[in-house]
């Protein structure tokens, strides 16, 4: 018979006829020798069919069991190793089995707390997450809970954070603003302010088809710069001009005779803005030939230089020139002319006006070659001439009726002729004003 040792430590007779796997204590649930030495081992007591009755002994902490049959024992130890009941291949200790075959066992039926169907434990792991019955929030952050079946409809068909096109402009927009887009949707379709009937019209295409396209929009005559206040829908503006031509024509010759007026201003103030504030002109007369002989031709004809100013806020003058003579020298000589025409500052001069001029026709030889040799005369004002006094505002560069002061017989027509006097069929007449120098500060 065989009898744990005190060690304990199981011995058996080497004339039993018993086949031990080992010959390490036979303690279960020991490391010793290993669990599969130890199943091994056990194996081999139950096969043996010569001694049904042999007597062993479990220790299980913390004390030794008493002596068991081996068949009654393993079928309830909690540290033998049997298969899951299952059969999901996982072999484990019965007392681990009850853990394994709630939570670990992928054959282990489990049931879906939401939908309540069925599932082994390997299925179930698939299930969760896609479970239709499952309550789950929007996707979309808006706040909605529902279940998962539900989840697609209220995310396509009711959601109000869902985005969505503008079915006008094809643009995404969160639905809840969309409405507030169509208000400044820029093909959004409207209706013509006119009611000219054209429909679906994009909004931003109103304002050209208002210009350009819109029969009933009201429109000015063309003639309204003339005058014109008329205001119809366009289709009648053809009738309109029609019936007021001779109107218009008015209307026209009107504002023509405006504008020659306005540029007859604007002529003089650009004349006003490049006239000479130094006291000094030189005025070139180009054409000469062609000058002189139209004054041949028209007795005491007049040629005025653009005006000047003595200095600036001083007067302001003018040189006219009678190219075949005045007076005395008509016919034979150039005679020159200055006079004082009204100007912007004259309530701030003294009068009458009294300095020094000096007329020059110039010598256009070149200085390279020979020293020039204009001719010059000088003159001071008498203060009892008339047009040395302060002018009144209605003469003009343009009143004929009154001569100024200078010279009839400047230069002969013979004496002009030699040398460069005329050259390319000009000449130059030079006009200063000797101003004193604390008048010109």
């Amino acid at each position: 018979m065989f009898m744990f040792s005190s060690e304990p430590e199981l011995l058996h007779d080497l004339r039993a006829p018993v086949l031990l796997a080992m010959e390490a204590p036979l303690i279960a649930g020991t490391p010793l020798g290993g669990r599969e030495a130890l199943m091994a081992h056990l194996s081999d007591i139950v096969i043996y069919q010569g001694a049904p009755r042999l007597p062993v002994a479990c220790k299980l902490p913390p004390s030794w069991w008493s002596p068991v049959r081996v068949i009654g024992h393993f079928s309830t130890c909690a540290f033998n190793v049997i298969p899951c009941p299952n059969r999901c291949s996982v072999k484990l200790t019965r007392r681990d089995l009850p853990d394994h075959l709630q939570h670990d066992c992928p054959k282990r039926k489990v049931k879906c707390e939401f939908c309540g169907s069925e599932f082994t434990g390997e299925a179930y792991e698939n299930h969760q997450g896609v479970c239709p019955q499952e309550s789950v929030y929007c996707e979309n952050k808006c706040g909605a809970r529902m279940m998962r079946r539900l989840l697609s409809q209220h995310s396509m068909a009711e959601c109000p954070k869902r985005t969505q096109p503008c079915k006008y402009c094809g643009k995404e927009f969160v639905f809840d603003t969309i409405q507030n887009h169509q208000y400044h949707c820029p093909r959004f379709p409207v209706q013509c302010p006119n009611q000219c009937g054209t429909p679906n019209i994009a909004r931003e295409d109103l304002a050209n088809h208002v210009k350009d396209n819109c029969g009933n929009a009201l429109v000015l005559c063309p003639f309204k710069d003339a005058g014109c206040k008329h205001r119809c829908p366009k289709l009648a503006i053809s009738r309109h001009l029609e019936e007021t031509t001779k109107s218009h024509l008015t209307l026209m010759c009107n504002l023509v005779g405006r504008q020659r007026q306005e540029i007859l201003e604007l002529r003089r103030e650009m004349e006003e803005l490049s006239v000479s504030q130094d006291g000094v002109l030189i005025w070139k007369l180009s054409d000469y030939s062609r000058k002189l002989q139209e004054a041949k031709l028209r007795s005491n004809h007049e040629f005025f230089s653009p005006p000047f100013y003595t200095h600036r806020y001083g007067y302001k003058l003018q040189v006219s020139a009678f190219l075949n003579g005045n007076g005395s020298g008509e016919g034979s000589h150039l005679s020159v002319y200055i006079r004082v025409l009204p100007g912007e500052y004259d309530n701030l001069l003294e009068w009458p006006f009294s300095y020094k001029v000096t007329f020059s026709i110039l010598d256009q030889s070149d200085p390279s070659l020979s020293k020039p040799q204009h001719i010059t005369e000088t003159f001071n004002p008498d203060p009892n001439w008339k047009n040395f006094q302060k002018p009144c505002s209605s003469r003009n560069s343009l009143d004929e009726s009154t001569l100024g002061f200078g010279y009839p017989k400047f230069i002969s027509h013979e004496e002009i002729k030699k040398r460069n006097y005329i050259r390319d069929n000009c000449i130059f007449i030079k006009a200063s004003i000797d101003i004193p120098q604390k008048i010109m500060g």
